[in-house]
């Protein structure tokens, strides 16, 4: 069972169908006890930092998330899930994140021949071996939507790359503790793997706690 965490942040059911396609059973809840006691769980999500962060906040969220990360369940960020794992946004000054990972969100740069939002397919990198891309090429290509991107602090935890006018930190590993800035819900044969990968993992394999 994958539970994912329903806070209003849309994009849930393009997630969900993508797990059901892989034979996944699926909940969407915003009970605390029963995301505590999931096997594996999905923070997905498009829209605002603040706001989004409002939202966990107002539906007590945010230790929920906390605890299942240091417990050692395996979690994945997608999109607006991956930026609010980390401090801070550009997107909403003063806005603390969740700071279950360390770094910053900052705007993507403008620049003359790029469009922003960011919105199309983009290739990865891979600066080191990443459990979530187990059988994906170098080079392949996922999708991406933002205008926002990560700055890691610990480029240590960083699993895939990807070039769009700056270096953006893609995908984050460390511990159970995964995220995607792009979304692998519609990257196609290659997307479906990822979450396949992420589906897979034991709490064993994630290698405990994320601190």
């Amino acid at each position: 069972m994958i539970t994912m965490i329903d806070y209003d942040a849309g994009n849930m059911k393009s997630v969900e169908k993508a797990l059901i396609h892989l034979g996944e059973d699926v909940q969407v809840t915003r009970r605390a006890q029963d995301i505590l006691a999931a096997e594996k769980v999905i923070l997905p999500g498009v829209g605002n930092f603040g706001s989004a962060m409002e939202k966990l906040n107002e539906y007590g969220l945010t230790d929920t998330i906390r605890q299942v990360c240091e417990k050692g369940t395996p979690f994945l960020g997608i999109c607006l899930g991956l930026q609010l794992l980390f401090e801070e946004s550009e997107e909403s000054p003063g806005v603390k994140g969740l700071g279950i990972l360390p770094g910053r969100i900052l705007r993507i740069p403008k620049a003359p021949d790029l469009k922003i939002p960011h919105m199309g397919w983009n290739s990865l990198h891979f600066p080191r071996e990443g459990a979530l891309f187990k059988g994906i090429p170098e080079g392949t290509y996922v999708y991406f939507v933002h205008s926002y991107y990560l700055q890691a602090a610990d480029e240590q935890i960083v699993a895939a790359e990807a070039d769009y006018g700056v270096r953006i930190h893609a995908s984050v590993e460390r511990g159970n503790v995964y995220a995607c800035q792009f979304h692998p819900e519609k990257s196609g044969d290659m997307g479906l793997l990822i979450l396949k990968n992420f589906a897979g993992l034991s709490c064993r394999e994630s290698r405990g706690g994320a601190r």
